[in-house]
Order: structure tokens, then C-alpha cells, then sequence
């Protein structure tokens, strides 16, 4: 051999572990090369968590997540992870149509893999996602978008647990308990719907070839990674989350009244507990709505999450209490910020003059808390109706009754409009200052003069707006939640614009929330029924998909970075749907232009 042939040699051996280490190749029968194959890579042992604080790591202690990282196969099969260790890791290859296979080596062993297609369809059926069962389950229009609008409020219609053979009684014993946590399903789909539940999903477990493919995953995936950092168990709820400034994510799990402080890049965190009154009581105002489930320390109900622009606090809706809490990031130092009215404190922003705006949805109500004079001010929305202006008159005692374990929400009539409770929902604030929020219930979203607090209302000519978000031109952008739409409503033309998610079958999605990264002028759209995210390039009228790891991906908030990654959590309730049972904070980097 030549001094030249020994020199090719030498830098082949020394480069090619890094070159080529933690390389997956994923090939059919045939072995030709699978491209968009999901392949998800796990640390076998990883770090040990403590879990002294009634299964949850003490207050304040630096903790680490085990980290899932997900990529895509190229047009070649091949997918590089880039490690350089030998630790033991789990790898999971996934693709529609196809059985997932599962194997454990070392990180940095390149290694091919052969699927097989999934032929049998029972199987095959039960690898889609809940948005497709949704889709063939036969129901008539009217009744099935209100049975999604009020049973889809936590938990996907569809999924293995809601699909599974019921009797008749199961599910009129279902609705009765879903009813009671707070569903405003109307009596007379009360009536129809166990007996047309166990028939129609019946149908579909004795005949699988009745559900469709799901959305088909496209070849920019391969530019795309997803981390998946696990926290809380299957007892938590990860509801809200908030991108801050500081770089870290704080994530709210609202059944144990816990705020995860995490570090997306390391995966390391700290948890926080909710700071309590004096006479707190478990369950807060809404005392026995959590009293079936097995686990939980609800005082205060953690939902949603706004940074000062000012001074960088958090802040943070205590729904299941009169009050918001302030967080400082810095100190880590809590403060209760108590109102004497108004009930469940849902969705708050903070103005660019740092006031804290929220709704309030059982009590009809914007917040507004004035930082520089420590004061409420709450503006009523209209009622629709006389006996509405009666109901939610009387929500504190309403509230009262069902704390003491009265059954008040299944004694109550339930219309399809949901009349006495209009929900205010989602909010946000425009360039120009105004408030913008939504009522779920009432088909109608409304803005708020900042200084006069006067209010237009508009109704919206679509069922369900739930969350909205403000571009940087002042479009009001509303997830329309049963009608698998997004909205852009344009307040200077006082016109709605709709946009199909492209989501397939096309109509199945329901969409939670949304977001707007306004310097790349994207939409983000939370795929609650399908387990993925969906971007909407507005400026270019184009969209992506982007398929989770996880089966039952329920997803409620969406946030964005500078540079462009996209966060959101497993927010399942109960986690235990979720396909491990584990919630998750998701970062998204996505193939950006």
C-alpha cells in the first residue's frame, strides 16, 4: 500500500464514527429504502428522578428529563442522530401502514431495520389516529359537532379508550359523570347519545375496513426534529405553557398545582408549588368536581400563563379560585393577587402598559388587574337572554351547591346553545390595544376599548371559537374547534375569512388553540384529534403537518421561540389515555423557509 492508500486508510477509520454513528437505514420487504419513517430514539436507563413529594421531585431541586428525540427517514431511509456515546438507547421506528418495530443498542451502532406492512385490519384500524374513527363514526352533522364541542373538551372522541366496546348504561353512566366535570352536552343529546354511541362505535369495531387513512406524512419531515421531555406522571395535566424570555418553558400541571421551570435545551427543571391561602380547601371553589379522581391536590387550578413586557413576571390564572398569581423568575417568589368576584379565571394577556387581562368564563366576564394601582377591574359581557343574565347572576351560589357535592349540573336543562353559561374563553391583545376574546358557547367573539372598556360584540357565523391570537397586522386569528377550521377576522372589513386544516379525512380535526409567529407570519395550530401540528403560512397561503411521537397527542396551547421552535405539551385529562400514560413538553424544529 502507497503512503497515499495508507493516508485514505487512517482518516476513513478515525472519521467514520463520527460520521456515520447512531445511522438508522430503514428498508421495506424488499429492501428498498422507507423515506418518512418516524424513528424515535430513548436513553434505556438515563437519570433517576426523585419523587419524594407525593411522587413529584421536591420543590426547588434541579431534576433532568429523559429525553425522546424523533427525526425523519430521507428519500435514502437513512436518519442520523449524531451520538457519540454508547449508551444503551431504545429506538422505535414508526410509519403509517406499517408495524412498528422497537429495539435496544448502543446509541452510536449504525444499524438497518426491515418493516413489514401491517395487514391485518383490526391492527391496522387500531394504528390510526382518533380523528379518523371521528370521522367514521355516523352521526347526524348537528348532533355529532355538538357531541365533539362538549366531549371533546379534554380527552380525544375516537381514541382507543372512547371507541372501546360500552353498553348502553356504561355510556349514559359516562355522560352523566362528564356532565358533572363540567360538559354542557344538551338533554336531548343526553337521551340519544348512549344508545347511538354503543351502536355506531359497535359498528365500527366489527368492521375496521370502515375507517379511513389518516393524513399522509410528507417528505419535508426529513429537515424536522422533535424532543419529547417527560414530566409529571399519569395523574397530571399539563394544561398552559409559556415560552419566556429567560429562555426556559414553565409548564402548569393543573391537577397538582404544579409549575415545571425546564431548560428545552438540557432537559433539566424545577418544580414549584402553587402558594395557598388560608382556608384553601382541595378542589377550590369547584370542591367535589375532582372527587371520583384518584389523584390530584387541586387548591388553586392551574390554567394559563402571560409574561410581563415590563419586568419579565409571570402570571398565572388560578381557575378553581378568585385570583391570579404573580411569579417572579428571577427570586422564584409567589404572590396571590385576590379578586372578591368573578368566577374561573381561564385566559390571560398582558398589555404593552403591563396590565393583566383574563377572562373569566363562568361568570361572563373580562378581568383586567392594573399592576401600577394593585386593582380589579371586571367588565360584564352581555347575556343573551334574560334567563341567562339570572344564571350567571347566581353562579357563586351554583358553584356553592356543587361544592357541598350536589349534582347541580346534571339537575340543570341544557340547551344545544348552552344557555346561562356563554363561556368566555380565549384572549389576546392587538397592536392597537384593544382586547380581543372569544365565548365558546355563545358563537361570538368581542372587543374591549382598553381605556373606555365599551364593547362590540360580532357573532361569529361558525360553531365553537375557542382560543385566538393577534397577528402583528391586527387579524384576529380564532380556532374554530368543531368545525376543524381556523378563522382570520379582519376588524377594519368586519369580514371572517376560513381556513381547512388539511387534515384527512378532511373535517376530523379539532382545533384547541393557536398561535402566531408573527415575524415568519405563521399560524400554529394544535391538532387535538390527529396527534400532530399544523403550520399555516398565511403570507403564502400554504400549510405543513407535522405528525407527533405519541399516540393521543391532546394538545390545548402552542408556543413559539425567536428562533422559530414550536413548543406545546401532552395535555391529556386524564394522562393515562396518552400512549405511555407519560405528558410530555413537545419542542418542535421545524423546516422553516
Amino acid at each position: 500500500m502507497n503512503i497515499y492508500g495508507f493516508f485514505v486508510l487512517v482518516m476513513t477509520l478515525v472519521f467514520a464514527p463520527f460520521s456515520f454513528a447512531g445511522l438508522v437505514q430503514v428498508m421495506d420487504e424488499s429492501g428498498n429504502p422507507l423515506s418518512t419513517v418516524m424513528v424515535s430514539q430513548t436513553p434505556v436507563n438515563g437519570f433517576t428522578l426523585d419523587r419524594s413529594d407525593s411522587g413529584y421531585p421536591p420543590v426547588g431541586v434541579l431534576n433532568r428529563s429523559n429525553a425522546t428525540m424523533s427525526q425523519f427517514t430521507d428519500a435514502k431511509g437513512e436518519v442520523n442522530f449524531s451520538n457519540s456515546t454508547n449508551e444503551l438507547v431504545r429506538y422505535r421506528i414508526r410509519k403509517p401502514g406499517f408495524k412498528d418495530v422497537t429495539k435496544e443498542m448502543p446509541a452510536d451502532q449504525t444499524w438497518k431495520v426491515s418493516m413489514v406492512q401491517e395487514m391485518d385490519p383490526v391492527l391496522l384500524a387500531a394504528s390510526r389516529p382518533a380523528n379518523t374513527w371521528l370521522a367514521a363514526l355516523d352521526l347526524e352533522e348537528g348532533l355529532k359537532k355538538h357531541y365533539i364541542m362538549q366531549c371533546g373538551f379534554c380527552h380525544q372522541q375516537g381514541s382507543m379508550y372512547l371507541r372501546r366496546d360500552r353498553s348502553i348504561q356504561e355510556w349514559d353512566d359516562t355522560i352523566y359523570r362528564m356532565v358533572n366535570y363540567g360538559a354542557r352536552l344538551a338533554d336531548d343529546a343526553q337521551d340519544v347519545l348512549p344508545e347511538l354511541l354503543h351502536e355506531k362505535y359497535g359498528q365500527l369495531n366489527a368492521d375496521p375496513n370502515k375507517i379511513p387513512e389518516g393524513t399522509k406524512w410528507n417528505d419535508y419531515l426529513a429537515q424536522a426534529k422533535i424532543k419529547e421531555l417527560p414530566i409529571g406522571d399519569s395523574f397530571s395535566q399539563m394544561h398552559d405553557l409559556l415560552y419566556h424570555s429567560n429562555g426556559l418553558v414553565y409548564v402548569g400541571d393543573n391537577l397538582q398545582d404544579r409549575m415545571y421551570e425546564i431548560n428545552p435545551d438540557t432537559g433539566e427543571y424545577r418544580v414549584y408549588k402553587l402558594p395557598r391561602e388560608e382556608g384553601d380547601q382541595l378542589g377550590g371553589l369547584l370542591g367535589a368536581r375532582l372527587k371520583e379522581f384518584p389523584k390530584h391536590e387541586t387548591f388553586a387550578g392551574i390554567h394559563s400563563f402571560a409574561e410581563s413586557p415590563v419586568d419579565g413576571h409571570i402570571f398565572i390564572t388560578a381557575s378553581y379560585q378568585q385570583r391570579i398569581i404573580e411569579f417572579n423568575p428571577e427570586t422564584k417568589e409567589w404572590k396571590n393577587h385576590l379578586m372578591d368576584a368573578g368566577y374561573y379565571p381561564h385566559t390571560l394577556r398582558v398589555d404593552q402598559k403591563n396590565n393583566v387581562w383574563f377572562t373569566l368564563a363562568l361568570s361572563n366576564q373580562v378581568g383586567k388587574f392594573d399592576r401600577n394601582a394593585q386593582t380589579f377591574t371586571l367588565v360584564d359581557l352581555p347575556s343573551r337572554s334574560f334567563k341567562e343574565s339570572v344564571t350567571v347572576h347566581l353562579m357563586g351560589v351554583l358553584l356553592k351547591l356543587m361544592s357541598w357535592g350536589l349534582p347541580v349540573a346534571n339537575w340543570a336543562a341544557v340547551d344545544r346553545d348552552s344557555t346561562g353559561v356563554p363561556l368566555p374563553y380565549g384572549l389576546d391583545v392587538a397592536p392597537d390595544g384593544g382586547v380581543w376574546f372569544a365565548r365558546l358557547h355563545a358563537d361570538s367573539i368581542g372587543r374591549i376599548d382598553p381605556e373606555t372598556h365599551e364593547i362590540k360584540m360580532y357573532k361569529t357565523p361558525f360553531h365553537g371559537p375557542r382560543r385566538l391570537r393577534v397577528d402583528a397586522e391586527g387579524g384576529i386569528w380564532v380556532a374554530a374547534f368543531p368545525e376543524s377550521q381556523i378563522v382570520r377576522f379582519d376588524q377594519n372589513k368586519e369580514a371572517f375569512e376560513y381556513f381547512d386544516i388539511p387534515v384527512k379525512p378532511l373535517g376530523s380535526e379539532t382545533p384547541y388553540s393557536l398561535n402566531v409567529d408573527k415575524t415568519r407570519h405563521i399560524v400554529w395550530v394544535n391538532g387535538n384529534t390527529s396527534d400532530a401540528l399544523y403550520a399555516y403560512y398565511y403570507k403564502e397561503n400554504r400549510w405543513q403537518h407535522y405528525p407527533m411521537p405519541k399516540r393521543v397527542t391532546f394538545t390545548r396551547d402552542v408556543e413559539i421561540s425567536p428562533d422559530g421552535h414550536v413548543y406545546t405539551t401532552n395535555s391529556s385529562f386524564p394522562s393515562w389515555h396518552i400512549e405511555d400514560a407519560q405528558p410530555t413538553l413537545i419542542v418542535l424544529d421545524p423546516v422553516l423557509p
